[in-house]
C-alpha cells in the first residue's frame, strides 16, 4: 500500500459546501471546468462528486499538491477528474488551450499580482464566447466595509510575502476587461468572502 500523502486544507472543508451552491446556477451543463490551483484536491473531487456531467481538470504549481490531488482522485474514485496538469497561472504558456469554465479558489490573496494578470490573459485565450471565470476569496470592495478579520487576515498575508495581499475587485475587473472578461455576479459568502463571475465576451 502506497504511502498517504494526502493533504487537508479546513478552510476547503468548510466552504466547499456554499461554493457548491453557487456553482450549481452557474456551471454549464457539460464540458471541461479547470482549477487554477487546486492546493489539497479536496474541492474539485468534491466538486466532481456534484457534478458527474462535467469533467474537471485539476492543476498545481506543487509537486505535493499535485500528489495529494492524484491521491484525493483515487481515494474517491471520482472517474470526472483527469490527472492534475503542472500549470504556472503567471505564464504565459499553459498546458491546455480550452476549458468551458475556470475556477481559482483562494488563489489571488496568496500569490503576486503577476499571478493574477497571468490568470485573467490565460482564462482570455482558454474560453470560448460565454465561458466562465469564477473566483473566490475575500476581496476589498468599494461601498463595502472591510471586515476587520480581512483587515488582520491582509496584514498576515503582506507580513509572510510583501506581494501578497487582499485584492480590490475594481482592480481585478478592470484588469479582466483586458482579456474580454466582464464581470457579471458578485455573491456574498460565508466568512466575508466573495464569489466573483465573469464571463468571456
Amino acid at each position: 500500500m502506497s504511502e498517504d500523502l494526502r493533504l487537508s486544507s479546513p478552510s476547503a472543508l468548510r466552504n466547499r459546501g456554499p461554493i457548491t451552491e453557487v456553482l450549481r446556477n452557474i456551471l454549464p451543463e457539460s464540458g471541461t471546468v479547470l482549477e487554477i490551483a487546486s492546493g489539497s484536491g479536496e474541492h474539485v473531487t468534491s466538486f466532481a462528486a456534484s457534478f458527474p456531467a462535467l469533467t474537471w481538470q485539476p492543476s498545481d504549481l506543487s509537486v505535493q499538491a499535485r500528489t495529494s490531488i492524484s491521491q484525493w482522485i483515487e481515494a474517491e474514485a471520482v472517474a470526472n477528474v483527469l490527472p492534475p496538469l503542472d500549470l504556472d497561472a503567471a505564464s504565459g504558456t499553459w498546458p491546455v488551450d480550452h476549458a468551458d469554465a475556470i475556477m481559482a479558489i483562494n488563489m489571488i490573496h496568496i500569490s503576486p499580482w503577476q499571478t493574477t494578470e497571468g490568470l485573467l490573459k490565460g482564462a482570455g485565450r482558454c474560453l470560448p464566447l460565454g465561458g466562465l471565470l469564477f473566483l473566490y476569496g475575500p476581496f476589498r470592495h468599494e461601498g463595502h466595509p472591510f471586515a476587520q478579520s480581512n483587515i488582520d487576515f491582509d496584514t498576515s498575508l503582506r507580513a509572510r510575502d510583501p506581494a501578497w495581499g487582499i485584492r480590490k475587485l475594481e482592480n481585478v475587473a478592470s484588469l479582466a476587461g483586458q482579456s474580454g472578461l466582464i464581470l457579471t455576479s458578485v455573491i456574498e459568502m460565508p466568512a466575508n468572502n466573495l464569489s466573483v463571475v465573469f464571463r468571456r465576451q
